[in-house]
């Protein structure tokens, strides 16, 4: 009975294994641990893996779902294969913006940091792109590899601007924040393991830190534009679907 409007994916590392754990925001705000797949790396198989049993138990990942990663590429290969054009992907802005400053001398780390923040604060997507038009030109002068880290996610740092996301609601969904805090919960809770008595052991245990975060969850900042950013999604699709129509008619 979860309805997604927007999903968190991200891996938690215990035990020498991968956990790849998703986080759901319904339509009314309220957030959800949906569940987790152990593998022994983040590769394509294993995010395919959660999201067949993310549908076997019910729910229905549609197209016009916001799926918010970091730049994990076997996470990025899985969504791409399984939604094509259709998908909705925002990477993580602190993610990209900590790249970003690994590729750069110290003295331009932080104008780096301000530049992207800055350009992801524009209300308008045609602004936004302008600006990262303009930091990947002041990168290219850096650093060739800063300037090229960008591109590769570039699009993907404009998603919600592109979908016209309130600037309120977008703030939630413009990084990795709510599953990382909930990560943060779970190395917490489990600070005192000194054995791991096998899988059985370490799934019982993330299974039982991640109903326990829920009890603490809150609703996602805007939540009550959740409404209006769906509106504004739907009226996208039919723009877009709208040329072709045209053509098909003529």
């Amino acid at each position: 009975d979860f309805k997604p409007f927007a999903v968190f994916v991200d891996t938690i590392h215990r035990g020498g294994e991968a956990f790849l754990v998703a986080l759901g925001a319904d339509l009314s705000g309220e957030k959800k641990a949906l569940g987790f797949w152990q593998g022994n790396s983040e590769n394509s198989e294993l995010c395919e893996a959660l999201f067949q049993d993310l549908e076997r138990r019910g729910m229905v990942l549609g197209r016009r779902i916001i799926f918010v990663t970091d730049g994990g590429s076997g996470l990025i290969k899985a969504l791409r294969n399984r939604f094509g054009k259709k998908l909705l992907h925002q990477r993580c802005a602190i993610h990209k913006s900590r790249n970003l400053q690994k590729h750069l001398a110290k003295e331009y780390r932080k104008e780096a940091h301000r530049r992207l923040k800055a350009a992801l604060e524009q209300t308008s997507y045609w602004d936004a792109k302008k600006m990262l038009d303009e930091l990947e030109g002041w990168l290219r002068k850096k650093n060739e590899s800063a300037a090229d880290s960008l591109l590769e996610a570039f699009e993907e740092l404009l998603t919600l601007p592109r979908l016209k996301i309130p600037p309120m609601l977008r703030t939630s969904l413009l990084t990795t924040n709510p599953i990382e805090s909930m990560f943060s919960t779970v190395r917490h809770c489990e600070r005192n393991i000194k054995r791991q008595r096998g899988s059985k052991m370490l799934q019982r245990w993330l299974g039982a830190v991640l109903l326990y975060c829920e009890k603490q969850f809150k609703r996602i900042e805007g939540y009550k534009l959740i409404s209006q950013a769906i509106a504004n999604i739907e009226a996208l699709e039919q723009a877009e679907r709208q040329p072709a129509n045209s053509k098909e008619a003529a």
